[in-house]
């Protein structure tokens, strides 16, 4: 018996899936992944506006739109995303800079939390012990962060995270930089050689967990350090992140809205049998009209997918973008946040459950 949330096909095909069939589609077609000559319009539609902006928005399905959930964090889903436009605000009014900077910053921790979420879901019928678990989350760390770092490092990558210069960049000597190298690949060893031995004692393997693993190993490494393209970058990343959060979403809201009988009309509608156009439609719908109003406020590059927003040309002050950026950046710095509670169901003081139909675990996606 497989540790699934869901159905054992959705999970494999949308969570697990995702970062192998992106690395599969680079190798296929390496012609258009080595190109720096900047990503296509369609490329830009399906990775960009389907997927990392509208996964986004998914998040809405499990907190804002659903009544119940909203009355459990009411308080939470009215001070963060408020205190967050102010801040962003301050920050912007500073320094343009420093905001892309702080959003990157905060973007990345979101990223890494997420693979640790996943592998903390697929190992929790484990009966492992502390050496064990803390294996795996050195590992899942490792596998992230060493990336980061190399990027922060290596100083010749040809993409960014979100706009130029929003990482610093950091000068270490060769010897420490190799030494950081040789302590991911140890960690990895140690990973493995832990697997083989819980293999020999208990006579199966954790099939889900050890694909979030090798999946995040593969996708973070081959994406940031081995390819050094924004394409290959942005498939990896994106894919690998977004789709297997738009079916957690799936999985928890269907669950939940059958359960769940105080679930309003438009719940029940979404995560009906035939609801998934919806569930897809309204987030699609949204993650355009946020892109249109960043491209006819900003950055003016996709005019003929966004032309009925480029009705005139503006041309804001950088007082009035100084609001504009934060409000549009809003809905994103939101999910990275919110994030951090929305799969926490509080029990007892100080102390977090999962709901049991993911699990009896924290997720802390």
């Amino acid at each position: 018996m497989q540790p699934w949330i869901g159905n054992k096909w959705i999970d494999i095909c949308f969570i697990l899936l995702p970062p192998f069939f992106s690395l599969l589609v680079i190798f296929l077609f390496p012609q258009i992944f080595h190109n720096d000559a900047g990503m296509p319009g369609y490329w830009w539609v399906a990775l960009i506006l389907l997927i990392d902006v509208a996964h986004v928005y998914s998040t809405l399905y499990r907190t804002y739109f659903d009544k119940t959930i909203f009355v459990q964090q009411r308080n939470r889903l009215i001070i963060i995303p408020f205190l967050s436009f102010v801040i962003g605000v301050l920050l912007y009014t500073g320094s343009p800079r420093i905001f892309w900077s702080v959003l990157a910053y905060l973007a990345v921790f979101h990223f890494i939390r997420q693979q640790y979420g996943f592998m903390r879901i697929y190992a929790r019928t484990e009966n492992s012990n502390l050496l064990s678990r803390r294996i795996d989350m050195i590992t899942i760390y490792t596998a992230t962060i060493y990336p980061i770092l190399y990027w922060h490092v290596a100083g010749d990558r040809v993409f960014n995270w979100f706009v130029e210069g929003d990482f610093i960049k950091i000068k270490v000597p060769d010897q420490l930089f190799l030494l950081t190298k040789i302590l991911y690949l140890l960690v990895l060893v140690i990973y493995l050689i832990k697997e083989v031995i819980l293999i020999g004692r208990k006579g199966n393997i954790n099939i889900p967990r050890n694909a979030v693993v090798a999946g995040t190993v593969a996708s973070w490494y081959f994406g940031i350090v081995y390819f050094n393209g924004d394409m290959a970058f942005t498939l990896l990343n994106v894919v690998s992140h977004g789709v297997p959060y738009m079916a957690l979403v799936w999985i928890f809201g269907k669950r939940n809205a059958l359960k769940n009988e105080q679930a309003g009309r438009f719940i029940k509608a979404v995560f009906s049998k035939y609801g998934l156009v919806i569930f897809l439609g309204l987030i699609f719908l949204l993650a355009y009209i946020e892109e249109g109003l960043w491209d006819t406020t900003l950055w003016k590059e996709h005019t003929s997918i966004f032309s009925i927003f480029h009705i005139s040309d503006i041309k804001p002050d950088d007082g009035l973008l100084s609001i504009i950026v934060p409000l549009l950046a809003l809905p994103q710095v939101t999910h990275y946040i919110i994030d951090g509670f929305i799969w926490r169901i509080k029990k007892e003081p100080n102390e977090y459950i999962q709901d049991e139909e993911l699990s009896n675990i924290t997720a802390r996606l």
